[in-house]
């Protein structure tokens, strides 16, 4: 035999091409399963050559292979870590915009109340200023009609002294008689009242 990697291609045979652990395991299985038992035994009759040099062939394809396996093993396990990253991350900026969606959310609630407290001072200030300045209104208006009252008063005392009071008749008399001798009444001036 060689030292060359076989292939199993059936039972009993090899090609000279390079086959994996596996189908060194298969052909050595092969061999066991096809050998000559012994007569009146359940021993069988391999070539110890042969055997050895499969089981060596096998074991020093197991490095590359199992190195190609826990690379791929670790491989997958920095896409899986790579993935979990990335979902995290997806998790976390969901969160994040709901957070945000949330306090938007709570900051227009609070922005309404605010804004509806403001409304509500805003009218009640101008009811305030509204009765104030009715009130304000009020009181000149009754000083105004205070004034006028005594206005209208004195204009009413100023006519009636005019009513009271008889015209000069004028006349060719002498000064302070009248025509008839009767003596006549001085002129009202409301200027000197």
């Amino acid at each position: 035999m060689t030292d060359e990697f076989f292939d199993v291609t059936g039972p009993g045979e090899f090609d000279a091409e390079p086959a994996d652990s596996e189908g060194i395991l298969r052909h050595l299985v092969d061999l066991v399963s096809t050998a000559r038992g012994m007569p009146l035994s359940a021993s069988v009759l391999l070539d110890r050559d042969e055997v050895v040099e499969l089981l060596s062939t096998a074991l020093d394809r197991l490095p590359d292979e199992l190195r190609q396996s826990r690379w791929l093993l670790k491989e997958r396990d920095e896409l899986l870590a790579q993935a979990r990253r990335e979902a995290d991350g997806l998790i976390e900026e969901g969160t994040a915009r709901a957070a945000g969606m949330v306090q938007r959310t709570e900051i227009v609630r609070q922005a309404n109340q605010v804004a509806q407290r403001i409304l509500d001072d805003a009218r009640e200030e101008a009811r305030r200023l509204k009765h104030e300045a009715e009130d304000f209104c009020d009181q000149k208006l009754a000083s105004f009609e205070i004034v006028l009252d005594r206005t209208m008063k004195t204009v009413q005392a100023g006519r009636g002294r005019l009513q009271a009071t008889p015209a000069p008749v004028p006349g060719p008399s002498a000064e302070g008689l009248g025509e008839g001798g009767e003596a006549l009444l001085p002129f009202f001036d409301q200027d000197e009242t």
